[in-house]
């Protein structure tokens, strides 16, 4: 006789269905607080259906995808059990919208490490961009023509705003290139 698919479990009869040894499923109780088998008298373990697609979602995440047992239970902590069941059940779609998330987290992650790298650059380099030059050059960007204090009318600065935005983008390009130079040595 069959169950029906909404019936409780047995650790045999889960064992069986997941091709998996009782004791693995006895370790992973104490591995996994989500595990949560009802039990009855004399310590008989008896799983629902939702239990059933969460112990094949994280077999799924340990056996196939590669997990550590410490990488699915940050996963189950930071995406919650329904994110294991979702997997049990087959909807693939719930690990590749974290695969997705996660990517989009350590791409802002990186931009927003280069935007404080360049910022703190910028706060220490920023003497190279304003004030008065050490060595009198030829005029501004070394083309001949007024040294900077002939072309400072009523208080303006050397550069305009154009100018000095190209300059500082140039610093940071060359700045990015003496961090990678001084990364490959």
């Amino acid at each position: 006789m069959e169950k029906s698919p909404d019936a409780f479990r047995t650790i045999s009869e889960v064992a069986d269905e997941l091709d998996l040894p009782q004791h693995v499923l006895r370790f992973w109780e104490t591995r996994f607080s989500q595990i949560k088998p009802m039990k009855r008298g004399g310590g008989r373990r008896y799983y629902r259906p939702n239990d059933v697609d969460m112990l094949r979602g994280i077999k799924h995440l340990l056996y196939e995808e590669g997990y550590t047992i410490k990488g699915v239970q940050k996963l189950l902590r930071e995406n919650g059990v329904h994110f294991a069941v979702a997997i049990g059940t087959g909807d693939m779609s719930a690990f590749e919208e974290m695969a997705r998330k996660n990517a989009e987290a350590a791409k802002a992650s990186e931009s927003e490490e280069k935007r404080e790298r360049i910022s703190a650059t910028v706060e220490n380099d920023a003497n190279m961009l304003v004030g008065e030059p050490k060595a009198r050059g030829k005029g501004i960007f070394g083309l001949g023509g007024k040294t900077g204090e002939e072309t400072e009318e009523a208080g303006k600065p050397q550069l305009d705003k154009e100018n000095r935005a190209l300059l500082q983008e140039a610093l940071f390009d060359l700045l990015e290139c003496k961090r990678l130079l001084d990364q490959s040595r």
